[in-house]
């Protein structure tokens, strides 16, 4: 390693503390120079590139250019042709050589060229320029190439090298490093700080991570052997980075077990955004989707610190970490944005534009039929923050109620300020509902629609009957008692009218006639009542909506299984008693009969990744004033995002055995 890659000592003027590595960009079109790092992080940075592995997205949808009159694109087979330095830039449409970028700067002259490392080769009808990049034996390309893989090889590597030693200073390392892994992971699922303020053997608390491994060697006399005094004095396993190394392994192995369980299909995406305890925007990413056994799973993937909440800035946040993950837009079917509010209409329609080009290019595009659209354009989002602010309208007048109530005062007041308690409480009961419910974890679309429709037309009949009358006998009772706390004036009346009109309007302005179509449409695939709703004509107009997930092939396939498809689970005993759709998909799994009717099960599957709320992204926010308090305000971005990952999806974290940690360490 040391052959190629030499270390220069650091200035002594600055960057006196390099314990933290930058957060390296997936999309080659973001990273910067290797000669722009530090000297004494352009080795880690470097090493950190070739173990992360090249950026090849392969199950993207990769963008046609004409020219020449021809439409052209880049070539997916490329990824296996040119397996070790081949990379794609979903930003720049360009694709780029790894080895190059990293030993661009070591060439001087021999490697002027800055197609391959900065602009981005995407002249797709100039195959021959591939040829020419990688050259003869004696390449730039291919000695770049060569040095990667030298620096790669097991012989080179400290793994290696710990294999040469012998057996008793292996297992020492060994028990080390999993005293640490074990320390970490406590830490991580009870969500607690790692570092004391002052970490010194004199100081009496030294943090949690030093003083929760000074414990377990307590009780363990192996442990005690070869950890803090007992361990070499450069080979603790203590220090802050390999803290944080520690921690974003265990991070790197959640997040890759969840993108495991998408398992390369379609997916929701959920994007709320809020500042943290220092005032830094942070935006938190989830994924809601169905998993191998037919379950509806939402996954906290990432949450990242934004420098604005522009729907540009928050865009280039999603696409990078797509990027990353080699995650693909065109998976996306069904967005929510709450509180990120710049997404709502622009952003969001850019992602739209992003997933409608691959469908244009086929001559299936959405925008040949504009009555037609994806259901993914729905911003179903969260209800609660609106449904709230009319119940806040209400509570002012309802605990000034209370307080006439409950004040000693004559028997006919406090007999009409009861009953219009009444009245009231009656009509806060509907919104508030309806909130909690849409806010349950395990809340599927068609239930919410349900609710929706029942909501909007309660709150329809407040408007239309007895709401003046009710706001008159308010009214007339605030001035025959001069109670001056709850002044019904006009304007105070006006402004209640207008709340309710506004509550209507965005309840309507959410559930359109398209995206209520696509809800009576789904509710055919209903199994309520041994399938009492099935509709083979509104299946079929359903799959309409998705004209990207079903080939011409298969509408026509689809219109034929339908019939042996309802016949088949009428009369199997095991659908009987089902009663929602998430109990349905789990059902065809656990039949296999997923395998027999795969089509139906596809639009099952669509139609459960459409996301009710976006309660789980509001969750995540509420677990970061866990994780990143006031006294742990100066947490890295990296550090709480891989702490926050862990602490959510405890459940896959639990599954994460030291070994992989140890492997990916």
């Amino acid at each position: 390693m040391k052959k190629f890659l030499k270390r220069k000592e650091a200035p002594s003027s600055s960057h006196s503390d390099l314990d933290d590595l930058p957060d390296l960009p997936s999309d080659p079109a973001d990273r910067k120079k290797i000669s722009e790092y530090h000297p004494n992080q352009r080795n880690e940075v470097i090493q950190s590139y070739l173990n992360r592995g090249l950026c090849q997205p392969r199950g993207h949808i990769f963008k046609q250019t004409m020219i020449r009159g021809v439409l052209r694109r880049f070539n997916p087979t490329w990824f296996d042709k040119y397996l070790n330095w081949l990379e794609y830039s979903m930003k720049k449409d360009a694709a780029f050589c790894l080895c190059c970028y990293l030993f661009k700067d070591d060439a001087g002259k021999v490697a002027k060229n800055d197609v391959w490392t900065t602009d981005g080769f995407s002249s797709w009808n100039k195959l021959k320029n591939i040829s020419e990049h990688v050259g003869g034996v004696n390449s730039f390309h291919n000695n770049a190439v060569m040095k990667c893989e030298n620096l790669m090889k097991q012989g080179q590597s400290i793994k290696h090298a710990l294999h040469k030693q012998d057996d008793v200073t292996k297992n020492e390392y060994r028990t080390r490093l999993n005293a640490s892994i074990d320390t970490s992971r406590f830490l991580l699922q009870q969500g607690l700080p790692f570092r004391g303020h002052e970490e010194k053997e004199e100081t009496a608390n030294n943090g949690n991570f030093v003083e929760l491994l000074k414990y377990t060697a307590k009780q363990n006399e192996v442990v005690n052997n070869v950890v803090l005094k007992n361990a070499p004095g450069n080979n603790q396993m203590t220090s802050p980075k390999v803290q944080k190394d520690i921690v974003h392994c265990f991070a790197e192995e959640v997040v890759k077990t969840i993108i495991e369980e998408i398992d390369h299909d379609v997916f929701g995406l959920l994007v709320n955004e809020s500042a943290d305890v220092s005032n830094k925007e942070q935006m938190a990413v989830v994924f809601r989707f169905v998993d191998k056994s037919g379950i509806v799973k939402e996954r906290f993937i990432s949450i990242t610190h934004v420098s604005e909440t522009s729907s540009a800035s928050l865009k280039d946040a999603i696409d990078s970490l797509f990027a990353k993950y080699g995650l693909s837009i065109k998976y996306v079917r069904g967005q929510g944005y709450d509180g990120a509010s710049n997404m709502k209409e622009r952003h969001r329609e850019t992602i739209e534009k992003e997933v409608n080009d691959g469908e244009r290019n086929t001559g299936k595009g959405l925008n040949q039929d504009v009555s037609l659209q994806r259901p993914g354009n729905t911003r179903w989002g969260s209800h609660h923050r609106t449904l709230l602010r009319l119940v806040e309208v209400f509570s002012s007048i309802v605990h000034v109620l209370e307080c006439v109530q409950n004040d000693g005062i004559e028997d006919s007041r406090k007999r009409q300020a009861h009953g219009l308690l009444r009245y009231f409480n009656t009509f806060d009961f509907t919104p508030y509902s309806l909130s909690t419910a849409l806010q349950k974890r395990d809340q599927e679309i068609l239930n919410a629609m349900s609710l929706v429709t029942s909501t909007k037309r309660q709150l329809q009949k407040f408007r239309d009957d007895g709401w003046n009358s009710l706001l008159m006998k308010v009214s007339s009772f605030c001035k025959k008692h001069a109670i001056e706390d709850l002044d019904m004036e006009e304007d105070f009346v006006n402004c209640l009218y207008a709340v309710l009109d506004l509550q209507i309007q965005e309840f309507n302005d959410r559930f359109n006639e398209v995206n209520t179509e696509l809800l009576i449409c789904a509710a055919s695939l209903s199994p309520i009542d041994s399938f009492a709703q099935f509709d083979q004509s509104k299946l079929i107009r359903l799959s309409e909506f998705y004209p990207s997930d079903f080939s011409s092939g298969e509408y026509i396939s689809l219109e034929q299984q339908l019939n042996i498809y309802i016949d088949n689970v009428r009369s199997d005993e095991r659908f009987t008693h089902l009663q929602n759709l998430g109990e349905l998909a789990r059902m065809l799994v656990e039949t296999r009969k997923h395998t027999i009717f795969p089509l139906e099960y596809r639009l099952l599957k669509l139609i459960l990744i459409l996301p009710v709320a976006t309660a789980t992204v509001e969750r995540c926010f509420s677990v970061m004033k866990i994780v990143k308090k006031n006294r742990c305000n100066r947490m890295g971005d990296q550090f709480l995002n891989d702490c926050l990952i862990c602490f959510v999806e405890k459940d896959v974290f639990q599954t994460i055995i030291n070994e992989f940690v140890i492997k990916r360490f």
